[in-house]
């Protein structure tokens, strides 16, 4: 459901609230009015995404629940529900199984109010999160790979210890406390409002959220965001039953549900109107794009409704209307930031990669690269491996994804065998990072690092500086954003041309260090 892939049609119409609909989102209205969630919970703002606005063509507003105290809006349906508990079971305690932001939510809630708090979090959990959990004086107990694992752990626990469950997204309290944020919502914005754009997990956000939304203004479509690999709503909503899924993606941890909840597939199966599924590259996108208006690093899951507004606005061919993107989270493990901005080109299409073939001749190096021409290169690696061709895997910036199809029709035709890799995950996720290894072809080779100002045309003056007798056996370059580049590179030099060797390293004068002796060259390289 990319994007890129998919032709532009008709954005579809608002359901129809049925009799059905419009009594749960009745109910829910009630359940929402009188939440009690700000004595913990703040009411977050709304607050224009100005640049993604105008790229866009569309008028695009966030609500900023990554700006309560725990960093997401979980803290409004777990105070909710334990402010809806009696004194004799505050006493005994609560239990909850989370991946990270609904278990700081429980144990802000029970801080406040004075109570035991045990929370059991997946394994994969990201460390900031069960970091801030224990700091808010949870009881931490790590089982299981997913949020379903935990869940069966903490139900075990629960009847063992005789605790109160307080669920993260399938009960009536739970739910009405998230609903608080979409009665914000139409608070804040009460002038043209078109749609809501609101994560999935288990469902809780979105079916109060929905509830509320449906109950006051019917006519504005709220629309559900999922991941390929944990959509476990859209699922069940297609199939008329919950259905459980086999395995949940872990990238989005926040939303990494296999199964929905009963009361949320109840209220969601009826009141949302629409349903966008992203991807991992959209996702990474999604968090720049908000870095870049706000200042701040969403968690995954926190991003996946702007992605699911690029993805609308992109299939939909939308402008000029008013959307909203609930940010649900910020409890972002940093470790992940290189991930995501190596992604993010992907999502915001402006990387292509290839594999082209070009006969291991040479001038034959030079010669591509001049076809590449003004274009920004991202990434070149190379090694030597036969004595007929070289496999080159390159990286090329692009303004549009059919931009990519181009460049290889053009490659092709140039005569250089081209595959295009821009929606390989394997190439992706591992071989860029792969490309070498020993090579017996590799006589004379020396290795050299070089540095040179990140600017156009700074690639092809080394190449033109280079002697056409010496060949180059290994290239290895990637642009990472800063205003310098760095080229390991491999060259064939015959002892005899040591002093011609000397004067070209000089006039050229960019820094470089020779490697030749590195063990680490020696070992996996020479």
């Amino acid at each position: 459901m990319s994007a890129g892939a998919a032709a532009p049609h008709p954005a579809p119409a608002v359901r129809p609230l049925t009799p059905r609909g419009a009594r749960i989102a009745a109910d829910y209205l009630r359940r929402i009015l009188s939440a009690r969630v700000y004595d913990v919970a703040r009411e977050s703002p709304l607050q224009p995404a100005r640049s993604l606005s105008r790229r866009l063509g569309n008028h695009v507003l966030l609500k900023r629940e990554d700006q309560q105290a725990v960093f997401s809006f979980k803290l409004r349906g777990a105070y909710n529900k334990m402010a809806h508990l009696t004194p004799e079971q505050l006493k005994r305690g609560v239990i909850c199984a989370s991946a990270g932001n609904h278990a700081q939510g429980v144990a802000l809630g029970a801080r406040r109010l004075g109570c035991r708090a045990v929370i059991v979090m997946p394994v994969t959990t990201p460390r900031v999160k069960v970091d801030a959990v224990q700091a808010l004086g949870g009881e931490v107990v790590l089982h299981g790979d997913s949020y379903s694992d935990a869940y069966v752990h903490a139900v075990e626990l629960q009847k063992a210890e005789g605790l109160t469950f307080v669920h993260p997204f399938d009960d009536p309290d739970v739910i009405a406390g998230q609903g608080t944020v979409g009665m914000e919502i139409l608070r804040q914005h009460q002038g043209p409002l078109d749609a809501v754009f609101v994560a999935i997990g288990g469902g809780g956000l979105i079916s109060g959220v929905a509830a509320y939304i449906k109950a006051v203004r019917p006519e504005v479509k709220v629309i559900g965001v999922q991941t390929a690999d944990s959509d476990a709503m859209l699922r069940s909503v297609k199939a008329g039953k919950r259905v459980q899924l086999a395995d949940v993606g872990l990238f989005a941890d926040g939303t990494a549900v296999k199964l929905v909840g009963e009361e949320t597939f109840r209220v969601a199966r009826v009141l949302v109107d629409d349903y966008v599924v992203v991807d991992t590259d959209e996702v990474c996108a999604a968090i720049k794009d908000i870095f870049q208006d706000t200042r701040s690093v969403m968690e995954p899951s926190g991003a996946m409704g702007v992605a699911g507004i690029k993805q609308y606005v992109a299939r939909h061919k939308c402008k000029g209307q008013t959307f909203i993107a609930v940010t649900c989270g910020a409890n972002m493990n940093f470790d992940r930031l290189r991930f995501v901005a190596e992604r993010a080109e992907f999502g915001e299409q402006r990387e292509a990669l290839f594999a082209v073939t070009i006969p291991e001749e040479r001038g034959s190096f030079k010669r591509f690269c001049e076809l590449i021409g003004p274009r920004s290169v991202t990434e070149f690696n190379y090694r030597i491996s036969d004595a007929r061709v070289a496999h080159v895997f390159v990286g090329l910036t692009i303004s549009r994804r059919d931009e990519a199809e181009r460049i290889e029709r053009h490659f092709v035709r140039q005569g250089f065998a081209t595959v295009n890799l821009t929606d390989d995950e394997l190439a992706k996720e591992h071989v860029r990072h792969m490309v070498g290894g020993h090579s017996e072809l590799a006589q004379d080779e020396r290795l050299f690092r070089f540095v040179f100002p990140e600017r156009p045309g700074a690639l092809m003056r080394f190449l033109a500086a280079l002697h056409p007798n010496w060949n180059i056996s290994l290239f290895h370059y990637r642009n990472q954003g800063a205003d310098y580049g760095r080229i390991l590179v491999g060259i064939q030099v015959p002892a005899s041309d040591e002093r011609a060797f000397r004067r070209f390293l000089q006039t050229l004068a960019y820094p470089h260090v020779e490697e030749t002796d590195n063990p680490v060259y020696r070992l996996f390289l020479r």
